[in-house]
């Protein structure tokens, strides 16, 4: 900022605000950076030099096999592959804080202020900037327009009647999720403007947080010694930059909406697709000093002079009345918003817009059923609540700011806590409503065909839960379009369960369903060429299925291997079920799901080969790390597997279940002991116990079920699993060997380190680091005392995504040393609020053990106003907590 810059030069600055800008309202924490920046570009997605070429040659029969299944998928069938390793989607540096509430859909602005990602259609992206999309300030002193620009660094050869190319330096983007604010000093006029974007994401609402709207407020300061009148002029291409923009059939309307004094008007635009038709409202808020002008439509492929000279003219628009015509095949078509104020000399007004999509009744791909989202519940599904939305929004945003505010201090106002931190801490959230999330009223005439098999009668809270409270899906990742991905949602879970349990609640119902239900239909897997069936009963699925078919009803859309070998998924499915009761005392939950969790584990058993207590690993990559082999004995998935023993121990002592209690209790002994004599080695565990020349690989994930007991509180004393002495060894030699060892201590923790010190390079997936799990193994050190270290090395992946790779809010999978990344926009960095949960518990705030659930427990699923929540899963309500200070 030319005289005013943030800080030392232009890029990403973490933690308080610097500079001398006077944006108004800005926080302190957060991800920053001046419009002016340039991110060095990283390189593509893995492809063949990547891979080393054993592996290339191991899987050429899967390579043939993709290759024919893709084809089909694509080509002839014209749908989505799951996962297109072909088309990979390109990196963009673009992205900042998405646009609207949960499961109705997103847009997401970029930090230049772009509107350039579109997620309407549920599960569907479209990554482009549409170029009509944007704000523009127009100035007028003593009757004459002094200064008119488009706030966008853009030039486009769209609207090049428009003055495009705002100098970046002069202003900058500041994001904390849910609300982002832009910055713009404007050269030579002493006027500062400062646009903060509000969207209701809300921890523990179940109906604001469902809403499709963003709220742009825009500060007006004034520095000169003479008033100013200010016009932002909001303009809007009716669609998303999609060929269907171009259909013809689409029109424009003013409205106007007056309640008490105060008055929002704007126009909608009706896009009128065949299939997911919607409506945008763009509208401002019409109060005593401000005027609310509009222009119904415009060419946004033409010159845009009309609307420019129109602006120019007065700081208004012309505001025709009526509705639009309807366009023609080939034509687009625009429309306009401009709100006007006047500025007092060294004065400061605000100028309020709002954007809302209506787009009620959705279809996934298959276009079988017909799905409500959950806001209809309050809003209606007739696809006219547009402008009841905008101007719920306008009139309650300052509620919501007041709710994220009270729930962000805590831990901005932590100053013993890194400030990257709390950046991680609350954008990573933009994937809980920006990874294609869906979340849809569940019918009352009508139940779906997967609700009504004889043995999901035993889940006596299933319809209560999915009526009051919806069922919510988001994806694997951007890149991966399988929705609530199981064994991923692991990690990302405790995002859910602290902010929003009664969602987590619900996908864990609709999971016990799955697991309820069989698919006995035949298919191939792609990585074995072996046909099996889709879903065998009583086993957890992969996930609930693709956007471009019909999820829920047909799930398992992953076609890689068979998951239902896999020793990993029910497990995640127990400790989740255990882990979540503890943090929310829901006791009719816990019984309904008591049964499945046995028929899950009596499953998992067979994997037991050897009647030793622990379970044995197939000698394919059997688990989550779903290209990196695994054979026998394995600390990754026995490890879990013990937590999951000892969970289902706490479980029947809880709903006193002796005979259970007693079962599992024999089993955990004798699988401890196997655990330590397979597995030890003195300084930690071997990644398995196959004795082959990577099977002593130091696991980065090697304490995943430790990590996931000392969240449930069981942890310390009688009630370990794991000698304290042992994981406290091993996450040492984690630090020393996967970090510290790892690219100079400065990306994270690799997924396997060689006892040599040299990263393993037996897969793909060992040789790469994955954000979400080094969170998750952050969070277990902060647990066992280890806080300094599990910063450290948390800290390496937030600043190589976001501060290095330009991947902000689009955080990948994976990269590796070579910064080569795979899978952009994924689920499971979610798992950095298990640090926040480690952090709190550690401040003396844990939950108190649940009470037995006897009798139901108030509060509980039969209950649906509010949560029942133990402390910590308010996360962030309590105040902070305490973290040394050299951090």
């Amino acid at each position: 900022m030319a005289g005013a810059g943030p800080g030392p030069g232009p890029g990403p600055l973490m933690g308080g605000y610097q500079g001398a800008a006077r944006g108004r309202g800005v926080v302190a924490a957060g991800w920053r950076l001046c419009l002016a920046h340039r991110f060095p570009q990283p390189r593509r997605p893995y492809g063949a030099g990547d891979v080393p070429l054993r592996d290339v040659l191991r899987h050429v029969g899967l390579a043939l096999r993709y290759f024919r299944w893709w084809y089909k998928k694509t080509c002839i069938e014209k749908k989505s592959a799951f996962i297109d390793l072909l088309c990979a989607v390109p990196l963009q540096q673009i992205y900042g804080c998405p646009l609207g509430g949960i499961g109705g859909g997103t847009i997401t602005r970029g930090w230049r202020g772009e509107f350039c990602r579109w997620q309407l259609n549920p599960g569907k992206y479209h990554y482009g900037t549409v170029i009509a999309d944007q704000f523009t300030v127009c100035l007028r002193r003593k009757g004459q327009t002094v200064y008119q620009q488009v706030l966008s660094v853009e030039k486009p050869s769209k609207l090049q009647g428009w003055n495009w190319g705002y100098c970046g330096h002069y202003a900058f983007y500041h994001a904390l999720y849910p609300r982002a604010w832009m910055v713009y000093e404007l050269p030579g006029q002493n006027v500062v403007l400062t646009c903060r974007q509000v969207s209701p994401v809300i921890p523990h609402d179940y109906k604001d947080s469902s809403l499709p709207v963003a709220v742009f407020i825009w500060e007006v300061e004034n520095g000169n010694e003479e008033p100013v009148e200010v016009s932002i002029m909001f303009s809007m291409q009716n669609g998303t930059g999609t060929k269907a923009d171009k259909s013809g059939g689409h029109w424009n309307e003013p409205f106007a909406l007056q309640e008490g004094g105060e008055r929002v008007a704007g126009v909608l635009l009706h896009h009128c697709t065949p299939t997911n038709p919607f409506t945008f409202a763009v509208a401002a808020r019409e109060k005593a000093g401000t005027a609310v002008t509009h222009l119904t439509a415009f060419d946004p492929a033409g010159s845009g002079r009309d609307v420019w000279q129109d602006l120019l003219q007065d700081g208004k628009l012309e505001s025709p009345s009526g509705r639009s015509s309807v366009t023609a095949k080939g034509e687009e078509t625009a429309a306009a918003v401009c709100a006007t104020c006047t500025v007092p000399a060294r004065g400061h007004r605000t100028l309020e817009l709002a954007l809302a999509w209506d787009m009620p009744r959705v279809h996934f791909g298959s276009k079988e059923k017909l799905h409500l989202r959950r806001y209809t519940r309050f809003f209606g599904s007739n696809g006219d609540a547009a402008p009841a939305l905008v101007r719920y929004a306008l009139a309650h945003y300052e509620e919501w700011e007041r709710k994220i505010d009270a729930w962000q201090k805590p831990v901005l106002e932590n100053s013993q806590l890194p400030s990257w931190y709390k950046s991680a801490l609350f954008n990573e959230l933009y994937f809980l409503t920006d990874g294609g999330t869906v979340w849809l009223e569940l019918p009352h005439d009508c139940l779906p065909q997967e609700l009504q098999t004889p043995g999901v009668a035993s889940l006596s809270h299933l319809l209560p839960v999915l009526r009051e409270y919806g069922r919510f899906a988001y994806l694997e990742g951007q890149e991966y379009r399988m929705y609530n991905t199981y064994d991923v949602h692991f990690y990302a879970s405790f995002a859910l369960v602290m902010l929003w349990p009664k969602l987590q609640i619900s996908l864990q119902y609709d999971i016990a369903v799955t697991v309820i239900n069989e698919d006995v239909e035949p298919r191939q897997y792609l990585m074995s060429g072996q046909t099996a069936q889709v879903k065998l009963k009583n086993v957890v699925p992969h996930d609930i299925g693709d956007p471009d078919d019909e999820p829920w009803q047909r799930v398992n859309a992953y076609l890689i291997h068979d998951t239902a070998n896999w020793k990993d998924l029910n497990l995640k499915f127990v400790l989740q079920v255990y882990r979540d009761y503890y943090l929310t005392h829901d006791a009719p939950y816990l019984r309904d799901m008591w049964p499945v969790c046995q028929a899950v584990m009596e499953s998992e058993l067979r994997f037991d080969t050897d009647n030793d207590g622990l379970i044995e690993n197939g000698g394919f990559a059997d688990q989550t790390y779903d290209a990196w082999v695994v054979n026998g004995a394995s600390a990754y998935c026995g490890g879990l597997w013990l937590a999951a023993v000892r969970v289902m121990c706490e479980m029947a002592e809880v709903l006193g279940d002796k005979e259970t209690r007693q079962k599992y209790s024999g089993i955990l002994q004798k699988g401890k002991e196997a655990f330590e004599r397979l597995l030890w080695n003195g300084k930690y565990y071997n990644y398995d116990s196959s004795g082959s020349s990577t099977s002593s690989s130091i696991m980065s994930d090697q304490c995943a079920g430790q990590w996931f007991l000392g969240a449930c509180g069981l942890d310390q004393g009688e009630l370990e699993v794991f000698p304290k002495s042992h994981v406290i060894s091993a996450l040492q030699t984690i630090f020393e060997k996967n970090v510290m060892g790892f690219a100079g201590g400065t990306m994270g923790a690799v997924n396997g380190m060689c006892p040599s010190g040299v990263p393993d390079t037996s897969s793909v997936q060992s040789s790469e680091v994955w954000i979400g799990v080094v969170y998750a193994l952050a969070a277990t050190m902060i647990q066992e005392g280890m806080v300094q270290e599990g910063f450290h090395t948390a800290a390496g992946c937030y600043r190589t995504v976001w501060e290095q790779l330009g991947m902000a809010f689009q955080t990948p999978e994976a990269y590796c040393e070579k910064k080569v990344y795979r899978s952009l926009a994924y689920m499971r960095p979610l798992s950095i609020w298990s640090m926040q949960l480690a952090l709190e518990s550690r401040a003396g705030r844990a939950p108190r053990a649940p009470p037995a659930p006897s009798s139901p427990v108030p509060g509980g699923s039969e209950q649906s106003n509010g949560d029942n929540l133990g402390p910590v899963a308010s996360a962030g309500s309590q105040g902070p907590c305490p973290v040394p200070s050299s951090l």
